[in-house]
């Protein structure tokens, strides 16, 4: 009996649980319209519990297109970012502003971090420019076929803060029914909770359909950025593919602040050094010790003292000191009867055998008088 129950349960609710799960996320709205300057009460549900989401209302989308142009066409300045309960729901007041790009508009929700999700209610900004939206190319429709990946390396000037660069390496297959021409893509990097900011590059060929071709795009940062980055594809307004990035640290730009900060004090304090040494007093008198290399006086006098002496040759020496005694020695001519003195302590006027020059002392000679007294003086006295 219990079995039969069961069984007639599973027949009347089959696809309840399955229904459930295959929900997908939901966005309502308080007004369709309003104009710049007013709010609106966003309410979402069915999305991924506590997750990040963001609120822009942007131009030229409808729910069934989606946002062709991208955040580009959005109001990302009046954007807001919502976090989800933990039933995947959602109530957030958003104030209206007018995009760049003229209506038909939406309000446009999507997850931030995270598995990828979006939703689109339709919203009308009064007052703003409405335009026909852009012609589809009709037909031709791109898929992702293999894993994509990013070629290149960094180079030394990265190291010093210049903007890392890659190629975007990817491969796509025409899945639609008619060739697609010089496609354009939107490649986007989006660092941490930022949205992704996109760029459009335009790959010149054909892919005719059931074709594939490889596809390459450059992708460059700005200088000095450095973490995790997260590199997107779209195409036609959906996501084809995601690639992650770390990039290093500039480490070159780190070194040249830290000597900076060191060389910069150094040179002021020298500088400072030099002007208190010159404006210093000096002391007048005296001997004063002196630092090596810091006066050019001082050191012009050590370089001066520490010349070598000028030595003649020996034979010079000895030929100069001839010449010296030939004019210091007097010349004397000699009298027949005279006798000249060769006494070295004896000066001319003193000299025994000489004469005496007027008004002079001289001393007594032998024949003198005075010399040898006779035999009656010496008795007298």
């Amino acid at each position: 009996m219990a079995a039969a129950l069961a069984a007639l349960a599973f027949l009347v609710f089959p696809a309840a649980a399955p229904a459930t799960a295959a929900e997908k996320p939901t966005v309502t709205l308080s007004k369709t319209q309003a104009g710049k300057g007013g709010d609106i009460t966003v309410k979402g549900k069915a999305w991924r519990p506590n997750a990040l989401l963001m609120i822009l209302i942007c131009g030229q989308a409808t729910p069934a297109r989606g946002v062709p142009g991208g955040t580009n066409s959005c109001a990302n300045a009046e954007g807001l970012a919502v976090t989800t309960k933990s039933d995947g729901t959602f109530t957030k007041k958003l104030p209206v502003a007018e995009p760049p790009e003229p209506c038909p508009c939406v309000v446009h929700v999507a997850t931030v971090t995270g598995e990828k999700a979006q939703a689109d209610a339709p919203f009308k900004v009064a007052g703003h420019p409405v335009e026909a939206l852009p012609k589809q190319q009709g037909g031709g429709r791109l898929s992702v076929l293999t894993d994509t990946r990013l070629e290149g390396s960094s180079g030394v000037l990265t190291w010093f803060g210049a903007p890392p660069s890659r190629k975007f390496v990817f491969t796509v297959g025409n899945v639609g029914s008619a060739p697609v021409k010089d496609p354009i893509f939107q490649v986007g990097t989006s660092h941490g909770v930022f949205a992704p900011q996109w760029e459009e590059q335009q790959w010149r060929g054909t892919i005719a359909p059931g074709k594939k071709a490889q596809i390459k795009l450059p992708v460059e940062l700005s200088a000095g950025a450095h973490g995790n980055y997260l590199v997107s594809l779209k195409f036609g307004g959906k996501v084809l593919a995601e690639q992650p990035w770390g990039v290093g640290r500039p480490w070159g730009v780190t070194l040249f602040w830290i000597l900076l900060c060191v060389v910069v004090p150094a040179a002021v304090f020298r500088i400072g050094m030099a002007v208190v040494d010159r404006l210093r007093p000096r002391r007048r008198g005296g001997a004063r010790t002196r630092v090596a290399g810091r006066h050019r006086t001082g050191r012009l006098a050590e370089l001066t003292d520490r010349l070598p002496k000028l030595r003649l040759p020996q034979g010079a020496v000895a030929a100069d000191q001839a010449a010296r005694k030939q004019r210091t020695k007097p010349t004397v001519t000699e009298e027949p009867g005279t006798h000249t003195s060769t006494l070295p302590w004896f000066t001319p006027d003193t000299d025994p055998g000489g004469t005496a020059p007027a008004g002079q002392l001289s001393a007594p000679s032998e024949n003198s008088p005075t010399a040898n007294p006779p035999e009656s003086t010496k008795g007298n006295t």
